[in-house]
């Protein structure tokens, strides 16, 4: 199977989706525009697959990089806190879904790790658990009270971080012993299953001083180094693939463009873990090793944002380009939003430890081409999903022209 090979299904089940489609309408719903593009709500978890999590890790990241911002202005903290509800209501309602999903079509379900694109995606729900947790600690503090958030985001890590190791280990299994890649496969998606340890990494940074002190809080931080390591080696590795790829084959299809930013993802990311961890080092190691680690922080973030600033000029080329051709919406969309967010982590943090104004400054304006990427990409869904045409298989909720995986393809 290529990269834009399509999930097995039954042979019954694409004429049956087809009469489906072509009777839309049919329903009480739609006579109220609602879910128009489904001939039963039913269907709304008859094809949902694990890349729906990116849309609570692109709205979770708005608030959790707003909470951290270096210069907070008035009227930011509420906003951002009602931000962290919508995505923590989002993840209880995809989660439920999802049970749903696995509930009534099994046998679909379990074929996603099959698929060579759609197994990467399993990388997303541990990360939509991580953020979630994380904007508890930060955000959810003032609403549910200390204890309770800092409970909630316990479980959430822990939750998060053994899906996401999961990931990391299962899905470049499978890559090895069972998926047809071809040598023009490599694409954003392959970072997804190896970036959630760096995302346990970065929000573990922020329960190690709620840890018990001693062993506990010191196994807590070095857990969180070796996730850092395991992660950044793994992505650099894919990073360099990518590259290669797109050199000798070209960007591809204009809705895999989107994909490009997810580079951005586990570079922005191990700058805020780097940064994190580096501050909370003292609190489980003596000096030397807390102020070195401190020192690391600053000396790995600013080369590593860097290299991200280039890149996002190379992906921001390359949308517009595509763009002026033809973007059509999809969910690859939430590209643009988790992998920014952890860019305006990263360049926070860097900022908080170098003083700098310039690095201040950059981060308020990444943080506002977050939100605005944020706005128009969940206006987007939620219009999407009111019709009904996001919870369509591809073959029915568009034609071939869309690369067949347009709605699988959602990234972060």
């Amino acid at each position: 199977m290529t990269m834009t090979g399509r999930i097995a299904e039954p042979e019954e089940q694409a004429p049956r989706l087809t009469e489906v489609h072509a009777a839309n309408g049919s329903h009480a719903l739609a006579r109220f525009g609602l879910l128009r593009d489904l001939d039963h709500p039913r269907q709304v978890f008859g094809y949902l697959t694990p890349n729906w999590y990116a849309s609570v890790m692109g709205t979770g990241i708005v608030a959790v990089a707003g909470a951290s911002l270096p210069e907070q202005f008035r009227g930011l903290r509420p906003a951002v806190t009602a931000v962290w509800a919508t995505a923590a209501t989002m993840l209880a309602g995809v989660t439920v879904l999802t049970a749903l999903y696995w509930r009534h079509h099994r046998a679909i379900a379990r074929g996603h790790a099959s698929d060579p694109v759609m197994a990467h995606f399993y990388g997303a729900p541990p990360m939509a658990l991580l953020t979630v947790g994380a904007g508890a600690l930060l955000l959810g503090r003032a609403v549910l009270g200390l204890r309770v958030a800092l409970d909630l985001d316990w479980i959430l890590w822990g939750v998060g971080t053994l899906a996401g190791l999961g990931a990391a280990v299962a899905v470049p299994y499978l890559m090895f012993t069972r998926h047809e890649v071809r040598e023009d496969s490599a694409f954003g998606g392959w970072l997804m299953p190896v970036v959630p340890p760096m995302v346990s990494a970065s929000t573990g940074a922020l329960l190690v001083p709620y840890a018990p002190a001693g062993q506990a809080r010191l196994t807590l931080l070095l857990g969180c180094y070796a996730m850092f390591g395991l992660s950044l080696i793994a992505s650099f590795v894919i990073i360099t693939l990518i590259w290669q790829r797109l050199v000798v084959h070209k960007t591809g299809p204009a809705q895999m463009v989107p994909t490009l930013w997810i580079l951005l993802g586990p570079l922005g990311q191990s700058v805020t873990a780097a940064n994190l961890l580096g501050g909370a080092a003292h609190l489980a190691l003596p000096a030397p090793y807390s102020t070195g680690l401190l020192v690391l922080g600053v000396a790995y973030g600013a080369p590593v944002l860097g290299f991200a600033a280039l890149w996002g000029c190379l992906a921001l080329a390359v949308t517009v380009r595509a763009a002026r051709e033809r973007l059509p919406f999809s969910l690859s969309w939430w590209s643009f939003t988790f992998p920014i967010g952890t860019c305006v982590t990263g360049t926070t943090g860097l900022a908080l430890h170098t003083s700098s104004a310039a690095l201040r400054v950059a981060a308020g304006l990444l943080f506002l081409a977050l939100v605005v990427a944020w706005l128009v990409v969940a206006t987007r869904t939620v219009l999407g999903s009111l019709r009904g045409s996001l919870f369509l298989p591809p073959e029915v909720s568009g034609t071939a022209g869309r690369a067949g995986r347009a709605n699988v393809c959602s990234l972060s």
